[in-house]
């Protein structure tokens, strides 16, 4: 069985983008397992599951909202990481770094969201 989201590029972004979140925080303090590490490990697999289920839905109404969801989550996650890097967990390269990377899904989000919005008007 094939599932279609797996040949998404912005997908295989995202799940390149959570990786990059939990070897991350893997060096963060172990008093933060429960908190801040926990937090921005579920938004960035919120990213890469949010546009897995969208691919999934039947109408491209449903897909272009499923990519709006992983856009929110994205935006956490860089929240977070923001906060991470003012705690001192991570350097100024590895958030230039990760917010690199998170530029370039948001603008891919926002690509594929706007070519569902022009195939609906056909």
């Amino acid at each position: 069985m094939s599932f279609g989201f797996k040949n998404l590029e912005v997908w295989k972004v995202s799940k390149s983008f959570a990786k990059d979140v939990y070897e991350l925080t893997s060096s963060f303090t172990s008093d933060e397992k429960f908190g801040l590490v926990a937090q921005l490990r579920r938004a960035a697999i919120s990213v890469m599951s949010n546009i897995a289920e969208g691919a999934g839905r039947k109408h491209k109404k449903e897909f272009d909202h499923f990519l709006y969801l992983a856009r929110g989550s994205l935006n956490e996650a860089l929240a977070q990481l923001e906060i991470s890097f003012e705690f001192g967990y991570l350097n100024r390269d590895q958030l230039d770094l990760i917010e690199k990377k998170a530029e370039s899904i948001n603008r891919m989000l926002w690509k594929l969201s706007k070519s569902l919005e022009k195939s609906e008007d056909r």
